[in-house]
């Protein structure tokens, strides 16, 4: 095989560890030369094993590779000065050990070699490490003309590249031949300066950089001239160069951004890591971003940031226009660097199904003073409903008012907007319209402003004597012009189906007062002119005209206009026609459909599709492609921005899955039909040989053989790696040997016939079907020597499995060296990438060949290693693994168990979340490769594959996990556990022995007429299901009195029996058969059961004959109105005119005051003021002709109880405040409500005591209110009450605060009512014997006698017509005992008719009687007794011998009913009396007080402190 120069760089310290182990070695003799005696008997011995010694361990001058013919002079001149130095070291260092004598034991010198080699061996481990100067630059003063050399040393891992600096500035050798050289020899880094001048004098640095960081090593280097020769040249005289170009630095793109995906409204962030040599704070590189080609600067909606290692452009606010190719260029030292990658930006959640997507690059064209033109490219419709139109909207810039521009949606994607204020800027914004509604707004276009385009072509410059500028207008040029000239050139710019726009030269001469312009139109060849813009004044050359009938030509003209008239009309336009959809004028229409489209593979997940060009393009804007999963019905957008180009790269896609492509053409018109479909396509990488192996690691050596191990290609190349290729060579030599001729298929080889005590390099080659690829990086020397430490070797091959966010499955091999006895366990060790502080998770050794690794932080990268331990120690630790970030690959799935519906198999399966044509699913059960294992058969289809068990039992529980090989590590793993195996075992044995599963078993319901439904429903039942009803071991068939049929959407099975009898008493048993499934359930229905469903059919069969004829569709139920009326309420079905109802309480018939309607299905009977007395049964009676119906409701117990509660439920709420009322007997607390009845549960508390009614505290009420009276009150009856009226839920309760001034005044009054009271009582009256009226014949005796009371006894009077009586012969006045009062008149005469009155009067009061007399005389006829008239009293005369004082407080007259006179706050108050003032005699002019007429004083009122009744 053909072999390769590996740079220097790549090659391992060989010399250094070289030189460390000659160094160690003389210090341990000189030790023991100081340490023991010398002895002349071990002295040849010594010398011998010390020669051996010395031999072993020889120098080994590395190869170098990739050199020019002179750097292999150079190499060849160091590598024999090299030998030559290390021969004399070597004959020294025996001349000193037999100088010294020492003795020294051959068993020591053996230990201490051992334990430089294992040292050796340590010193060898790779770990990451950031560059560091061992050996730093110093500084340097020479003379002028002669050389200097700065050197350093440093280390990292990788190996650092180190550039050189002068000032900043990097050197260049090329840039002055013979003047620098770059020396960079065993790891030491020179800068050789030949024949130094002045200008050398600077700084000089060293910049060691490498994937983990940069380090600096600066130095000065001073150039002196010698005296005479000029002046000296100090580092502080010369100018200190820091401006360097960005464009020289040197820049390495790292991470780069990769192709993104982006929704409409969200932000994105594209980032590219870099490293910038020099890396100088203040001078970062200068970058340039791109978008399909084309330049973008920072804007609102683009923000770009470079520094600090990384380039980064990030977009705020996504829009489809943001869609495309983006660049990143970076200017360098050598040219630029750059990258690219697609950016997609789909639509965001549409605002209903179906609504089209927003367009996008909205933008405006041919801008004038008032008008614009507006376009946008029109948005994909995939699966919505084609596009009918768009509105334009505009908003003045700095305001957020929209105005939409069209009234009708516009059909293309095109819009002239007039209209436009002078010298306004405007943003414009188009929505498209569908079937579905109206789509999100577009992103808004650039700021237009609204200006004369024809402005600057009126300005001249004129240059005055070359120096100075003076600009100037036509107009000023043109002389004093009033009326302009006519416009040119009319004609139509644009002709489309929706509209016309006219365009037209402006007028020479124009004036220089204002402009505007008027339009005409007429039908070509008629002459008929019109003006059509009347409404607006027209200030641009150009104007939209919408209102053209299709099918007709038409001229236009125009007229310019300015303050001073108008100018002649221009010369008419060429006859103009709207174009139809077919196009007549100019080629319109969509596009035709692109020819055929063929998809090749590309990568993993993306696609590359091309496709011919349409026929007829009309103005392409560019192409959609779509995309279909191969068996699905829906289309999916590829891109959401036209693509103008024939090709495209589809990404985003399933690996492993199928799709087919088709393309649509894009103009201003829409979209074109869409092409045929491509041909199905799997998402696959394309083919290619395998990329490099790498992690070459040593497993064994014996001596004559060395066993390497190496890592799979991290890219397969689309095909399965089947060939291994193995490359080696000593370590001082170039040319590469062949290993194996023939392919090795394992990752595992063992290399024979090896010289022992040499070191020797391997490299790898991977091959495939479409060839051999690359061979690895050379592998770090590796001795062959035998291994005899008594601990293992290293372990190999590690490799991650279900890399999760927070967990992953680290697996190794075991080692191929174990070492003096077996493998104990493992230690495995993790630490984060970059960091040399490794963490062993396992306290424990484990001893399988995996660990569960948990608690990882999600997006960090972590290494791992592991060492094998035995009896007699741990050994060496594995090679650092690849790093692996602890994240779940996008779509990550689980295993899942789960158990066959056709066939009952237990099995477990993995969806993968990509594949690709060269993916092999590997199943494992703890972790060990299942193989061709009887107990279970694995399959795969598609991207999904499942592992079936044959006869699952116990000894199939474990951790099953899988692999997806050629993938990016799609892995998975599931535990089985007993539980979960014995649930899918019954679910595999239901499958197996299928059962017709029922929702509900075998169950009856009385239906109307007393039939009784047997019923069942199943979860599903086919319609080929058949089914038997077997009733006490009898079949039983539909037919007379049975009735068996089934529903196949409901599952339902059922029997009717029409006529259920005792002899239906029994079992009854359904047997279902559907396919191979069966199942039976039964229903016992005897006993007491049986009993209760048949007494239910007689029922409903007796409800049913019922029913045939007026009946009750409700029974009697009560309710309770607002003013606490119950009610009896029924409700009639199936009643005609004729049909009546009654009444009855106790079979006693109740006639309503309102004839019940029957009519209206609802009938009441009202108990008002409802109390015990409506204790009873009520019976409801319909009849008429076909039949009759009653309804009987009970009234007591609880259902009186339930009617009382329901009136106090209203009552309560409807209660006012309590109110305080006086009266004789004492102080009356009352609540008025809506209905009181003493049934009501109302308790009265005081001060939170139940009061009890007695005869201090008396409680009662009426109809109205409720009361509660304090007879006789006193201090202890002070305080708070309260009353509490229940309904059985609530309690409404209103209080009252009977302390303080209300307590007072309250007394006060109870106390003048008192005694008002004991007036009235004592007054003087009338008790009883005076008639109304007296008839009399003449010469008769009257005699008006009555009896009179009062204490003390009261003094009477007695009138005639108001005058007083006086005792005569013929009137005789008699007051006998003080008891009797009688006025007799002996022979009445017709003139002692008249009316007659008496007064009835002590200190306490009195009253008037009046009686009317009519005399007749003999033989006439007696006459009709009248009445006088009663007028009220305007005095009461007052005895004169009465000891009472005049009161200046008129008291009342107690009421009979002892109800006192409400308080002024009462809503009706009723004084008792009516007040009369007081004169001492009766007056001629004052009438006779009328009949009874009482004098008591007037009531006085007192104010109660609570509001009053509401």
């Amino acid at each position: 095989m053909a072999s390769k120069v590996i740079p220097w760089y790549k090659k391992k310290h060989v010399s250094q560890v070289k030189t460390d182990y000659a160094y160690q070695h003389t210090k341990h003799v000189s030790k023991q030369h100081t340490e023991r005696k010398s002895s002349s008997k071990l002295l040849s011995e010594v010398q011998a094993q010390a020669t051996e010694a010395m031999a072993e361990q020889a120098y080994t001058i590395p190869a170098f590779r990739q050199r020019t013919a002179e750097e292999t002079e150079e190499y060849q001149r160091v590598s024999k000065n090299v030998g030559r130095g290390l021969t004399v070291i070597q004959e020294e260092l025996h001349r000193m050990r037999i100088a010294t004598k020492a003795q020294v034991e051959s068993l020591e010198i053996q230990k201490e070699v051992k334990g430089m080699m294992t040292k050796r061996l340590d010193l060898l481990e790779e770990f990451p490490k950031m560059p560091d100067f061992l050996v730093a630059l110093r500084p340097h003063t020479v003379w002028e003309k002669t050389p200097v050399k700065l050197f350093c040393t440093v280390e990292g891992n990788p190996r650092p590249i180190v550039k050189w600096y002068k000032d900043g500035v990097p050197v260049d050798p090329l840039s002055v031949p013979g003047k620098y050289k770059i020396e960079n020899k065993y790891g030491v880094h020179g800068l050789i300066i030949s024949r130094c001048v002045v200008s050398d004098t600077a700084e000089y640095s060293a910049v060691a950089t490498n994937q983990h960081g940069t380090a600096t090593s600066k130095a000065k280097v001073t150039v002196k001239r010698p005296a005479g020769a000029g002046e000296s040249c100090q580092l502080g005289l010369v100018p200190y160069l820091t401006d360097i170009h960005a464009s020289k630095l040197e820049v390495t793109l790292l991470n780069r951004f990769p192709v993104s995906f982006g929704v409409e409204g969200s932000s994105i962030r594209l980032v590219c890591t870099m490293v910038v040599v020099p890396d100088l704070p203040n001078v970062p590189p200068y970058a340039q971003w791109y978008r399909d080609d084309k330049l973008l600067k920072p804007s609102k909606l683009v923000e770009m940031s470079v520094g600090g290692g990384a380039a980064s452009l990030t977009l705020p606010h996504l829009a489809k226009d943001d869609e495309g190719l983006y660049t990143l260029r970076i200017f360098t030292k050598d040219g630029t660097a750059e990258h690219s990658a697609y950016l997609f930006v789909s639509d965001a959640a549409p605002s209903a199904p179906g609504v089209p997507g927003a367009p996008m690059s909205i933008k405006a064209y041919d801008v004038n003073s008032d008008y614009v033109l507006v376009a946008w490219k029109p948005p994909n419709t995939v699966n919505e409903p084609p596009i009918t139109g768009y509105f334009v909207d505009r908003c003045e810039a700095g305001t957020d008012t929209w105005v939409q521009c069209n009234d009708a949606p516009v059909k293309i994607c095109k819009y002239p907007v007039h209209g436009l204020k002078v010298g306004h800027s405007y943003h414009f914004r188009v929505r498209a319209v569908n079937s579905s509604g109206i789509s999100r707004p577009s992103r808004k276009s650039d700021k237009v402003t609204a200006l004369d385009a024809a402005e600057s072509e009126r300005l001249q410059v004129i240059k005055i004597e070359g120096k100075h500028d003076i600009v100037i207008k036509d107009d000023e040029l043109e002389g004093y012009v009033t009326i302009p000239g006519e416009p040119t050139n009319v004609h139509a710019s644009e002709i489309f189906k929706s509209y016309v726009v006219l365009s037209w030269k402006p007028p020479r001469p124009r004036g220089r007062a204002p402009l505007w312009y008027v339009i005409e139109k007429c039908l070509a060849g008629t002459g008929e002119w019109q003006q059509i813009n009347t409404a607006v004044r027209l200030h641009s050359p150009r104007y939209p005209v919408f209102d053209l009938q299709d099918g007709k030509k038409y001229q236009f003209r125009v007229y310019s206009v300015n303050m001073y008239g108008s100018s002649e009309a221009s010369a008419p336009s060429e006859p103009i026609q709207k174009v139809d959809e077919d196009g007549i004028e100019l080629p319109i229409g969509v596009p035709s459909a692109p020819g055929q489209v063929v998809a090749t593979r590309n990568t993993k997940s993306s696609v590359f599709v091309q496709w011919d060009p349409p026929k007829h393009q009309k103005n392409l804007m560019g192409y959609y492609i779509d995309g279909r999963i191969v068996g699905a019905k829906e289309w999916f957008p590829c891109n959401h921005k036209p693509f103008k180009h024939t090709r495209f790269v589809v990404h985003g896609l399933i690996p492993g899955e199928s799709y087919v492509f088709r393309v649509q053409a894009v103009n201003l018109f829409g979209l074109s039909e869409e092409s045929q479909e491509s041909s199905p396509i799997a998402v696959e990488p394309a083919l290619a040989t395998p990329s490099a192996p790498f992690g070459i690691t040593m497993l064994s050596s014996d001596g004559s053989s060395i066993t390497v191990a190496w890592k799979s290609p991290k890219h397969c190349g689309g095909s399965k790696i089947n060939a291994y290729y193995i490359d080696k060579r000593d370590a001082d030599t170039l040319l590469w040997k062949e290993v194996n001729l023939s392919a090795v298929t394992e990752r595992m080889c063992t290399v024979e016939n090896l010289k022992e005590g040499t070191f020797y390099e391997f490299r790898v080659t991977a091959g495939n079907v479409a060839g051999v690829g690359l061979p690895s990086a050379a592998s770090r020397p590796m001795k062959c020597e035998a291994w005899t430490m008594e601990e293992p070797g290293p372990a190999y091959d590690l490799s991650f499995s279900e890399v999760r966010s927070h967990s992953l499955v680290v697996l190794w091999k075991a080692p191929v060296y174990t070492g003096a006895s077996a493998v104990t366990g493992y230690f495995v060790d993790m630490a984060k990438k970059g960091s040399s502080e490794f963490v062993t998770l396992n306290q424990e050794t484990v001893h399988r060949h995996y660990l569960q690794v948990s608690g990882l932080e999600e997006g960090e990268s972590y290494v791992f290693r592991v060492r094998a331990v035995n009896a007699h120690g741990i050994g060496k630790p594995s090679q650092l693994s690849e790093p692996v970030v602890a994240k779940a690959l996008p779509g990550t799935k689980e295993i899942v168990g789960g158990v066959d519906e056709e066939t009952g198999d237990v099995f477990l399966s993995l969806e993968a979340c990509e594949i690709c044509e060269t993916s092999k699913f590997v199943w494992s059960k703890n972790y060990k490769p299942i193989g061709d294992c009887p107990r279970v058969a694995v399959t795969a289809k598609g991207r999904t594959s499942r592992l079936t068990f044959t006869n699952p039992d116990k000894d199939d529980l474990g951790r099953y996990s899988v692999v997806v090989t050629d993938t990016d590590g799609v892995s998975a793993s599931h535990t089985l556990t007993e539980d979960a195996l014995n649930t899918m075992l019954e679910l595999s044995y239901a499958i197996r022995h299928p059962v017709v599963p029922l929702k509900h078993g075998l169950n009856y319901e009385i239906l109307e007429k007393g039939h009784v439904r047997f019923w069942l429903q199943a979860v599903k039942i086919s319609p080929s299901v058949s089914y038997r009803f077997i009733v006490n071991d009898k079949e039983v068939t539909s037919g007379e009195g049975h009735k068996i049929s089934h529903d196949v959407a409901t599952g339902i099975i059922q029997m009717t029996v029409d006529h259920f009898t005792r002899a239906n008493e029994g079992t009854y048993t359904v047997q279902i058969h559907d396919g191979k499934a069966k199942t039976q359930s039964s229903l016992v229905l005897v006993g007491d059961v049986f009993k209760a469903a048949l007494k239910e059919a007689e029922f409903q069969r007796k409800e049913h004959i019922r029913k045939q004829g007026p009946h009750f569709s409700e029974y009697l139920y009560f309710t309770v109105t607002e003013d606490c009326t119950v009610m009896l309420v029924c409700k009639t079905a199936n009643v005609k005119k004729e049909t009546t109802l009654y009444w009855y309480k106790d079979d006693e018939e109740i006639v309503p005051e309102t004839p019940p309607n029957v009519m209206s299905g609802s009938c009441a009977l009202p108990l008002p003021l409802f109390s015990r007395k409506d204790h009873g049964v009520y019976k409801a009676m319909l009849s008429d002709d076909r039949g009759k119906d009653t309804s009987v409701f009970d009234i007591s117990g609880k259902v009186f109880d339930d009617i009382i509660n329901a009136i106090a439920q209203i009552a309560g709420a409807s209660a006012s405040d309590l109110v305080l009322q006086c009266t004789p007997e004492g102080i009356r607390l009352q609540c008025y409500m809506n209905y009181y009845t003493e049934e009501m549960k109302t308790i009265w508390k005081h001060k939170e005591s139940k009061i009890a009614s007695s005869e201090k505290m008396r409680i009662g009420g009426t109809a109205e209110m409720a009361w509660m009276q304090i007879c006789d009150p006193s201090d202890k009856e002070k305080g708070h009450y309260a009353i509490e009226i229940s309904d059985g839920i609530k309690t409404h309760t209103r209080t009252f605060d009977l302390s303080g001034q209300a307590y007072t005044d309250a007394y006060e009054e109870y106390l003048r009512l008192k005694a008002a009271a004991f007036a009235e009582k004592n007054r003087g009256r009338v008790v009883g014997g005076l008639p109304d009226v007296v008839t009399i014949m003449e010469q008769k005796s009257l005699s008006l006698t009555c009896t009179v009371w009062g204490e003390p006894t009261p003094e009477v009077t007695w009138f005639k017509n108001e005058q007083e009586v006086a005792s005569t012969e013929h009137t005789r006045v008699t007051f006998d005992g003080g008891k009797f009062a009688s006025l007799v008149i002996n022979k009445v005469t017709p003139e002692d008719s008249g009316k007659y009155s008496i007064n009835v009067r002590n200190k306490y009061g009195g009253e008037f009687v009046e009686i009317t007399v009519s005399v007749y005389r003999h033989g006439e006829q007696i006459p009709e007794p009248k009445l006088g008239q009663p007028k009220t009293a305007a005095a009461t005369p007052v005895p004169p011998k009465s000891p009472a004082p005049p009161s200046k407080t008129p008291t009342p007259t107690p009421s009979k009913t002892q109800t006192p006179a409400p308080s002024m706050k009462s809503p009706t108050p009723t004084p008792t009396s009516t007040p009369l003032s007081k004169s001492p005699t009766p007056t001629p002019k004052s009438p006779t007080p009328p009949r009874s007429v009482k004098s008591p004083t007037p009531p006085r009122f007192m104010k109660s402190p609570t509001p009053p009744r509401k």
